[in-house]
C-alpha cells in the first residue's frame, strides 16, 4: 500500500458518503416544493402540514450535505494536487460557477424560507422554496459538468510548454454529451431516493397510528411518494438506456467491463450472470440474453460492441504499455446491483399503490418492513451506479489524458494521507449517526400542528401587513 493506494480510498469514502446526502436534497427540494404550491393553490391545510413535515427533513439533510461536500472539494488541493494543476483550468470553471451562482442561489433562498414563514407574503415565501430547489439543480448540473469532463474531455487544448489542460470551449464543457444525459439520468436517480424517502415515512405513520386525526395527510404522502418513485423508475430505465448508448460511444471499455465482455462480438447478447476467473481476465460461465447488449449499446440488435481483450490491445498501442482494463468484478457487479436496487425500490411502490386501493388501508408487518427499507434501497442504487462509473473508468482519472497514478499529489506521505483518512472518516461516522438519529426522530414526531399559524396573505396591501413583515 502506497500514497495513492490509500488517496484513492480515501476520495472513494467521501464521494460515496458525500453522495448519499446529495440526491435526497435534490429530489425532495423539489417535492417540498410541490406540497407548498398545493397548499398555496388549495389552501389545504393537509399540504401544509406536510410541507412543513417533509421541509424539516429536507433542512437536516441539506446541512449534512454542505459539510461534507466541502471536505470533498478539499481533497483535489490535497491528496490530487498534480491532477488539479493538470485540469484545474477547465475542471474549475463550472465548479467555480456552482459555487458562485447556483450555491448562492440555493443557501440564500433557503434561508428565506426558514425564517419566511409568517413574515413574507405567500407567494414571495413560495417562491423562495422554488428558487432553492432550482439553485440545487443548478449546483448538480455544474459539478456533473466538471465530472463529464473526466469521462469525455471536450472544449480544451494541451499546453506543450506547461503540460496542463487549457480551456478553449466554455459552452463546449456545458454541453458535453455525458453531462446531457447524466443530469437527468442522476436526477431521476434523486426522485427516486426523495419519493421513497416520502412514501416510507408516510407509511410508517398510516399503520402506526391509525385513526388519529392526520391519517389523511400520511396516506396522500404515502401514495404521492410512491408515484413519484413510478415515474422516475421509468425516467431512470429511460436515462440510463440513452447513457448506454453514448458510453459505449465514448468510453467502449467501460462497457466490456459492465457486461464482462471480453472478445468482441456482433451481435453481442446481455450478460445476466457471468461467473469469471478469480483475476477476473476470462468467463468461466454465463447467462446471457441474444442481441440484447448491441441494442443497449448501440440501438441496433446487430451492433458491435467491443470486448475487454481488444480494447486492451487498442488502448496499449495507443497509449503505451499498461493496463487499461478496470477492476472487472468491481464493473461487472456495481452495475448490475445499481439497477436491482433501483428496480426493487420500484416494486415496492407498486405493492404500496396496491395496498391502498378504493381506500384500504394497509396494515401488513411485512409491507411496513418492505416500506422502510425503500429509502436505503435507492441510495444504494445511486452509491453503486457512482461507484461503476468512476471505477469503470480506470485507469484514467481524465479519460486518453491522464492517469489516475499521475494525479496525485507528489508532496504527500503514505503516513499523512492516513492520518487525514482516519479522521475524515470518524468524523463521517460521527455525522452518519447525527443524521440517522435527527431524521428518525423528526420523522416518528409526524406532521406539526398548524391550526393557530396565519401565514401572510398577499392580498393584503403594505400598510395592512403585520408589523412582522416590516423587519
Amino acid at each position: 500500500m502506497d500514497a495513492l493506494d490509500v488517496a484513492r480510498w480515501q476520495f472513494g469514502v467521501t464521494t460515496v458518503y458525500h453522495f448519499l446526502f446529495v440526491p435526497l436534497t435534490i429530489g425532495l427540494s423539489v417535492l417540498v416544493a410541490i406540497l407548498q404550491t398545493m397548499w398555496h393553490r388549495t389552501g389545504n391545510e393537509r399540504y401544509l402540514k406536510l410541507t412543513k413535515f417533509y421541509g424539516k427533513l429536507f433542512l437536516i439533510n441539506f446541512a449534512m450535505g454542505v459539510v461534507t461536500g466541502i471536505v470533498q472539494e478539499f481533497q483535489f488541493g490535497m491528496n490530487w494536487s498534480d491532477y488539479s494543476r493538470f485540469v484545474g483550468d477547465v475542471f474549475g470553471a463550472p465548479l467555480a460557477i456552482e459555487a458562485l451562482v447556483a450555491f448562492f442561489l440555493e443557501s440564500t433562498f433557503i434561508g428565506l424560507w426558514i425564517f419566511g414563514w409568517d413574515r413574507l407574503p405567500k407567494r414571495a415565501h413560495l417562491a423562495s422554496i422554488w428558487a432553492a430547489a432550482i439553485g440545487t439543480n443548478l449546483s448538480a448540473y455544474f459539478i456533473l459538468a466538471a465530472n463529464s469532463f473526466m469521462q469525455n474531455p471536450v472544449g480544451y487544448r494541451i499546453n506543450a510548454d506547461t503540460g496542463r489542460a487549457e480551456l478553449t470551449d466554455f459552452p463546449a464543457v456545458l454541453t458535453n454529451k455525458v453531462a446531457l444525459i447524466t443530469f437527468p439520468h442522476t436526477l431521476a436517480g434523486s426522485f427516486l431516493v426523495a419519493g421513497s424517502l416520502v412514501t416510507a415515512v408516510g407509511l410508517w405513520h398510516v399503520i402506526r397510528n391509525r385513526g388519529s386525526a392526520d391519517t389523511g395527510a400520511y396516506r396522500f404522502a404515502t401514495k404521492f411518494g410512491s408515484w413519484v418513485v413510478l415515474v422516475a423508475s421509468a425516467a431512470v430505465l429511460f436515462t440510463g438506456d440513452i447513457q448506454g448508448k453514448i458510453m459505449t460511444d465514448v468510453q467502449p471499455m467501460k462497457m466490456a467491463a459492465a457486461e464482462g465482455l471480453y472478445t468482441t462480438e456482433s451481435p453481442a447478447s446481455f450478460s445476466v450472470l457471468t461467473v469469471g476467473s478469480l483475476d477476473g481476465s476470462r468467463e468461466v460461465f454465463a447467462i446471457k440474453i441474444p442481441y440484447l447488449l448491441s441494442y443497449l449499446g448501440t440501438g441496433d440488435p446487430n451492433g458491435t460492441v467491443h470486448g475487454i481483450n481488444d480494447l486492451q490491445a487498442q488502448y496499449a498501442t495507443q497509449y503505451g504499455a499498461g493496463s487499461y482494463t478496470p477492476i472487472i468484478p468491481v464493473t461487472y457487479w456495481s452495475f448490475r446491483f445499481m439497477i436491482a436496487f433501483g428496480m426493487a425500490a420500484g416494486a415496492i411502490a407498486l405493492l404500496v399503490l396496491w395496498s391502498q386501493r378504493k381506500g384500504r388501508t394497509p396494515s401488513s408487518k411485512w409491507l411496513l418492513r418492505a416500506g422502510l427499507a425503500m429509502p436505503v434501497l435507492p441510495l444504494l442504487a445511486n452509491s453503486f451506479g457512482w461507484i461503476f462509473t468512476e471505477m469503470g473508468r480506470q485507469p484514467w482519472i481524465v479519460f486518453g489524458e491522464m492517469l489516475t497514478r499521475n494525479g496525485v499529489s507528489r508532496s504527500v506521505s503514505l503516513a499523512e494521507v492516513l492520518t487525514s483518512f482516519a479522521a475524515f472518516t470518524l468524523i463521517y461516522a460521527t455525522l452518519a449517526v447525527i443524521e440517522v438519529k435527527l431524521l428518525l426522530r423528526y420523522a416518528k414526531a409526524g406532521v406539526p400542528d398548524v391550526s393557530e399559524e396565519h401565514p401572510i396573505d398577499d392580498t393584503h396591501d403594505d400598510a395592512e401587513r403585520p408589523l412582522a413583515f416590516a423587519y
